[in-house]
């Protein structure tokens, strides 16, 4: 099989995700949490879609996709990934946009309310808690009946509730990768909204790049 490289934020999120002969980047999550969970027992969501690209637009039901979402048997972890772009970066923080946090607050809200032994299906769901959706999000609509997203909503969360039976927030996390030779790791995080805590968890790829590409296979 041929050689394959990737470049660039998803590229780095994917190797972090995948790469098993460096004993799972992605440990360093688990680690940041005291999870004691095996990696490789995890259940791992790549870039999950609920609607690409329009996380910023008001009187929608979608609000865009993570970069991934990871399950442990104790936690659920919702990702958004950041790179220094192969530059000397000095800064040790970094900024979250409005539609970035607002996803991780919209998804939790579906996450702790969603149960598949309660209601029929997505349809009743939706219509029975649809005013208190309203209330937490009163710009954006639930995703309703039939649509693309209810189904993408559904089956991941399906997902994640049988993966992880612990009935508690998903925490919301930053994945910054750096070059250690070049920069240094992010130590905080800028928010609009100051109320929703996100983690930050700085993975250095410099020593796993050829060039300026990480390998994928």
């Amino acid at each position: 099989m041929n050689k394959i490289f990737g470049y660039g934020e998803d590229a780095l999120t994917l190797w972090a995700l995948k790469e098993k002969e460096k004993k799972y980047p992605y440990l360093e999550i688990l680690k940041k949490f005291n999870d004691q969970s095996a990696p490789e027992g995890c259940l791992v969501f790549y870039r999950p879609s609920f609607g690409r690209g329009r996380s910023g637009i008001k009187g929608t039901a979608e609000f865009g996709e993570f970069d991934a979402i990871i399950a442990s048997s104790e936690n659920v972890y919702l990702i958004e990934s950041k790179w220094d772009n192969l530059s000397q970066n000095t800064d040790d923080e970094i900024k979250l946009d409005e539609g970035q946090v607002l996803r991780h607050k919209i998804f939790s809200w579906y996450f702790m309310n969603w149960d598949a032994q309660e209601y029929c299906d997505w349809r009743e769901f939706s219509n029975t808690l649809q005013k208190d959706f309203m209330s937490k999000f009163s710009d954006r609509k639930i995703a309703l009946g039939e649509s693309i997203l209810a189904k993408n909503l559904e089956f991941v969360l399906r997902k994640l509730h049988k993966h992880c039976k612990k009935e508690k927030a998903p925490k919301n996390v930053l994945v910054y990768f750096y070059n250690s030779k070049k920069s240094k790791p992010i130590t905080r995080i800028i928010a609009e909204e100051e109320s929703l805590n996100f983690e930050v968890v700085n993975i250095d790829y410099e020593p796993y790049i050829s060039g300026n590409f990480i390998p994928l296979d």
